[in-house]
């Protein structure tokens, strides 16, 4: 027997420590070689970390929420013969241990990284899943060996954990999407009155919570509200959606709300704009890289749309569902997560009167849509049913101007309420 230290690898993009976000294994547990044995947040992303070698746990570093250097002790564990340290990353590379998907230096390889990578994990017999999917099943107590995984190399992704409960497989009693976690009546009855409960701020949460401090706290917030009468829009988006084949999923307000950004933002270029404070300087973009503000599991997330304005309502349409899915299935890309121009946020049916979103710096405006209601309202001069909806939005009042910020929520609104101008151009 020999003992093996293991030391949080160097996971890329210039990352000097981690967060441990949970432990997958405890002392006197038995790892086989690839198998995750926790999983750390950087400041770029969620990492799977696996065992270099098989063994036996010997003692962990750090409980979840703590901080690990690069190089630090992680890990210890007991093995049948010595194994051999790995080399040495070379700067700025990750180190033999970590993740293919870590490794990926921006992104765009990122997809063939992670299949070579599956399809090792693959030959060694490890089930390859995300991080959000193996707690899933974990929760509902499914073995993911019995799952059918469509992705690359068998990758098992979200929508085949959905299908593998929605067939009513043994062990599934539970919806595994959008379900509130029950808490067990044994659970209900201890808590007597009074009781408190600690939740540990870790991981994507802290993430989340970090920055949205730093935007509120460094960012003078300029917030503005509008009403919009969107009765001719509604027409229009029924009208497509009932031309669409069986099946195939319909326009919700956002597609043409980002269409009608796009076409406004070409008058207004000081909300396109990004502050990049270490040089103090307003940097206004020609493209527009759509944020769509996503709820997870994990907390808000914003995936990004890239060239909003190369692509067509229906293009729009499909490339906010499927970063968006992305983003709630933890399979978006750092490139996808990071570079939006300017982000839409939306709560949907439950959206309310009016929000104050908070931007998402370094942008300096965010637009976001309430509840749609139809409601009596004064229209050419008689009371008539029509369909209202909200448009509240946030801009950097350092760098827009509350004219301009108005200005270009009227134009929007002028749009949206005559949406065939949309499609005309300039």
């Amino acid at each position: 027997m020999s003992r093996y230290v293991f030391k949080l690898p160097d996971l890329g993009e210039g990352t000097v420590e981690a967060e441990i976000v949970g432990w997958r294994v405890k002392p006197g547990d038995t790892v086989a070689e690839d198998d995750v044995v926790v999983e750390v947040m950087t400041e770029k992303a969620a990492v799977e970390v696996p065992a270099p070698v098989s063994g036996r746990v010997l003692a962990t570093t750090g409980e979840p929420g703590d901080r690990v250097a690069v190089g630090a002790e992680l890990i210890v564990l007991e093995t049948e013969a010595r194994a051999e340290a790995p080399p040495a990353a070379a700067p700025g590379a990750a180190a033999p241990g970590a993740p293919a998907a870590a490794r990926s230096g921006n992104g765009r390889g990122a997809g063939a990284a992670l299949e070579a990578h599956v399809a090792a994990a693959a030959a060694r017999g490890r089930i390859a899943t995300s991080p959000a999917i193996r707690r899933r099943a974990h929760e509902a107590g499914i073995d993911l060996r019995e799952v059918a995984g469509s992705g690359p190399s068998g990758r098992i992704v979200s929508k085949d954990l959905d299908a593998f409960v929605a067939r009513g497989a043994p062990g599934q009693p539970v919806p595994l999407r959008s379900a509130p976690r029950a808490v067990p009546a044994a659970k209900r009855e201890a808590r007597a009155p009074g009781a408190t409960e600690e939740i540990k701020v870790i991981g994507v949460r802290r993430l989340i919570a970090q920055r949205l401090s730093e935007a509120k706290r460094n960012i003078p917030h300029f917030a503005y509200v509008e009403e919009l009468d969107i009765t001719e829009l509604e027409g229009l988006r029924r009208h497509l959606n009932s031309k669409l084949a069986s099946g195939t999923p319909g326009l919700t307000y956002l597609p043409f709300l980002a269409l009608a950004l796009v076409r406004v933002l070409k008058d207004f270029p000081q909300c396109n704009a990004h502050y990049d404070a270490e040089r103090g300087v307003i940097v206004r973009h020609a493209a527009v890289h759509l944020g769509v503000a996503t709820q997870t599991s994990d907390g808000l997330k914003v995936p990004v749309v890239r060239d909003a304005q190369q692509r067509s309502l229906w293009e729009l349409a499909a490339e906010m569902r499927r970063v968006s899915e992305a983003a709630r299935t933890n399979k978006a890309t750092r490139e996808e997560l990071s570079g939006s121009t300017i982000t839409i946020t939306s709560l949907g049916k439950l959206g309310g009167i009016a929000s104050t979103p908070i931007i998402n710096a370094p942008e300096v405006a965010i637009v976001g849509v309430n509840r749609a209601v139809e409601r009596p309202v004064v229209f050419e001069g008689a009371i008539a049913i029509r369909r209202t909806m909200n448009l509240s939005s946030s801009f950097d009042h350092r760098f827009v101007d509350g004219y301009d910020a108005a200005a270009m929520i009227q134009a929007l609104k002028e749009c949206l309420e005559h949406p065939a101008t949309i499609f005309i151009g300039s």
